[in-house]
């Protein structure tokens, strides 16, 4: 499935949750992925959640959202932590959230948990009219388990399913998010993350299907967008 690819750094630059999740971020890095944020005109900047109140404070007046990760990177937290945390992030301003699935419980073909955990988790975000973009990490999975969840997604309807959290052992593949589109449609967008560091590889993300891309290195991607546009 192909998207329309952008024209223009303004339009790429859309695409871009940028990001910062390391776990010795300081305010040094922290406001400096705001201000590039800022600069670029991103979609949002994805954080951790104890960054959303001076994050959000930083990007006052823009219109760049921000992004709140739960249960992040192993998404080995229980469904009522996982609520806690995502409604704890929605109070002190978040924007956006990006949950990590039980990825145990997908292992095991508990389809029953994982639906009721989207369905949950969804319904937290969308009581808050905030979107809700649901990790699937699919380094761990098999094609077979990647379907199915997306399978589930097109059923429970969160706005965006998600390659990965860039912390697993394997980045994003553009098969796999020609998978995950192919099986939600136009009913659920999807989300490509993790090893996203060249305009080619992004590229051929929008190609599959992607309407966001998770990156940390949004800037080098547009520097090389601009050389090929001359």
């Amino acid at each position: 499935m192909t998207k329309n690819l952008p024209k223009n750094e303004r339009e790429l630059a859309k695409f871009f949750d940028h990001t910062y999740l390391k776990a010795d971020a300081t305010n040094v890095e922290m406001e400096k992925l705001c201000k590039e944020a800022k600069e670029i005109g991103a979609a949002m900047v994805a954080i951790n959640t104890a960054w959303v109140i001076p994050c959000k404070e930083w990007l006052k007046g823009t219109d760049i959202h921000v992004g709140a990760a739960i249960s992040f990177p192993l998404g080995q937290s229980g469904l009522e932590s996982k609520l806690f945390e995502c409604e704890q992030a929605i109070k002190d301003g978040c924007d956006e959230i990006d949950y990590v699935i039980h990825i145990g419980k997908a292992k095991m073909h508990d389809w029953d948990y994982i639906k009721e955990e989207m369905e949950k988790m969804t319904a937290i975000c969308h009581q808050y009219d905030i979107p809700c973009k649901v990790i699937f990490e699919n380094c761990y999975l098999t094609k077979e388990e990647i379907a199915k969840l997306s399978e589930i997604a097109k059923e429970v309807k969160p706005d965006y399913i998600k390659t990965s959290t860039g912390f697993g052992p394997t980045s994003a593949t553009v098969e796999d998010v020609a998978l995950m589109k192919s099986i939600v449609q136009n009913d659920v967008k999807v989300k490509a993350a993790g090893g996203i560091r060249d305009w080619n590889t992004c590229k051929a993300m929008i190609e599959a299907g992607a309407s966001r891309i998770g990156t940390s290195a949004s800037l080098a991607i547009l520097e090389q967008f601009k050389e090929v546009q001359k």
